[in-house]
């Protein structure tokens, strides 16, 4: 994908949403590949003795598809100079064949000439549950 030219981005140009389906192999993998463990990314029966509704991804997880999102708009995953996020809810992920969609959407929010950054404001929702807030990204153009 070519890199996104900064002149090409206005404040307000709002970025196509993304969809970003996982399931429960997919925390398996995040698990492996982070070292995460904890049960209740994996174990129904501990997330709900625990108060959750069901198996949750990785908060990491989640904020890493927003990144994602970010990077594949920008078409540099080094373009991204700053990334973050709160947790504002988590991602139900049950064991239906199906699992959860996390879509991820934004909105350029501010533009720098000085040194060719945008601010970007990224939503990212699950079901009716808004899972992060106060999720911003910048973002150096060519």
């Amino acid at each position: 994908m070519a890199s996104l030219s900064y002149d090409d981005v206005k404040t307000g140009t709002e970025l196509p949403p993304q969809q970003y389906p996982l399931q429960r192999r997919d925390l398996v993998r995040y698990a492996g590949a982070s070292g995460d463990f904890n049960v209740i990314h994996w174990n129904e029966r501990v997330a709900t003795s625990v108060g959750l509704p069901n198996v949750i991804a990785h908060g990491m997880l989640t904020m890493a598809l927003a990144g994602r999102f970010v990077s594949e708009w920008a078409g540099d995953p080094g373009a991204v100079t700053d990334f973050g996020v709160r947790f504002s809810a988590p991602v139900v992920v049950p064991d239906d064949g199906q699992g959860a969609l996390v879509e991820v959407s934004g909105v350029v929010t501010g533009k720098s000439d000085d040194d060719r950054l945008v601010t970007v404001e990224v939503t990212a929702r699950s079901g009716e549950a808004k899972v992060l807030t106060r999720a911003q990204a910048v973002v150096r153009l060519a």
